[in-house]
């Protein structure tokens, strides 16, 4: 189902946002030429006419995707704006007490996207954390890291404070080991989503030329830029 929120004093700020740097069936809809800013960032209007019109078509694609992928999943997405102040361009998955899942992105992101295909595929690929299961998968990747930590502080001889620093390492160390693998996943699914939404992933993963590329860091948490451009060209190809 089909719910999202927007203040409609927030989006009077989008003129004002510099663009930021950052880190049954359903028949498939036939692409459609996207909007695309010229010069500048988005004005208000537009901005919003944008995001808007991307929810209304990926949301249901994604929770398709969603149920034909999973058992015993929420796949009722809510897709919102965060509309506090000063946050950077940014878009994240997370889940309510009640386990729904939610895509948040801030004022910035949608100011800065260039066009509608890489608002839709940054959508999607949030969408895909939940559909693979990300959150859940980190938490017991942090709990496993911190138990065996923990048990090599103690083997070690170490005090409690020691077991309880090695517990807290651990489970950073934890849920950083498969991030990079998260982010590679969500990327392929993502295009999947993005695709059957009438959208084009290759020209929504552009956006990934515009932000620093973190490359290969040991325990980074996002894959080098060229990884995640390969990804999605593959893909992409394979649809």
């Amino acid at each position: 189902m089909l719910r999202f929120y927007v203040a409609i004093a927030a989006l009077t700020l989008f003129a004002a946002c510099e663009p930021a740097t950052v880190s049954g069936p359903v028949s498939q809809p036939a692409p459609q030429p996207t909007a695309q800013r010229q010069g500048g960032t988005f004005s208000a209007s537009n901005a919003a006419r944008s995001f808007v019109s991307v929810l209304r078509t990926v949301e249901p694609v994604a929770e398709r995707e969603c149920r034909s992928r999973t058992t015993g999943v929420n796949c009722d997405f809510n897709i919102v704006v965060d509309d506090r102040a000063g946050q950077p361009a940014n878009a994240y998955q997370t889940e309510d007490r009640a386990g729904r899942p939610v895509i948040a992105f801030t004022l910035a992101l949608i100011a800065d996207a260039r066009n509608e295909d890489e608002l839709a595929f940054i959508m999607s690929h949030e969408a895909a954390h939940h559909i693979e299961g990300h959150i859940a998968r980190q938490q017991q990747n942090a709990v496993a890291g911190a138990v065996i930590f923990a048990g090599l502080a103690t083997l070690s001889g170490g005090d409690a404070t020691a077991v309880e620093t090695a517990q807290r390492l651990g489970a950073q160390v934890g849920a950083r080991r498969y991030s990079k693998d998260f982010e590679l996943e969500a990327d392929a699914l993502g295009t999947v989503i993005t695709k059957r939404a009438g959208y084009n992933p290759l020209r929504g993963a552009e956006f990934f030329a515009r932000i620093p590329d973190p490359g290969d860091r040991f325990l980074g948490t996002h894959p080098p830029n060229a990884s995640r451009l390969d990804t999605v060209r593959r893909t992409a190809a394979g649809l």
